[in-house]
């Protein structure tokens, strides 16, 4: 559980970095084990990408708040 809290600043600050041109939202597994179970989160932290409703990019693990914008902006298409 360590990681997950590790994570949150640098998701946090990736957030507000994008705020204008990304929506992003956070899911506590234990809260919400059937809606985990449905995109198959196996591993915390992970991030999902969802353009226009379709994921179309996942990683796992911490990473830097600039490394999580540059990963969704690489993955998110035209603007």
């Amino acid at each position: 559980m360590r990681a997950v809290h590790a994570m949150a600043p640098a998701f946090e600050r990736a957030a507000g970095e994008l705020r204008t041109r990304v929506r992003f939202a956070k899911l506590n597994t234990e809260d919400a084990q059937r809606v985990a179970a449905r995109f198959g989160i196996r591993s915390i932290p992970t991030l999902i990408l969802f353009p226009r409703r379709r994921e179309v990019a996942r990683v796992r693990g911490r990473w830097m708040p600039r490394s999580i914008a540059s990963w969704v902006l690489s993955h998110s298409g035209p603007t």
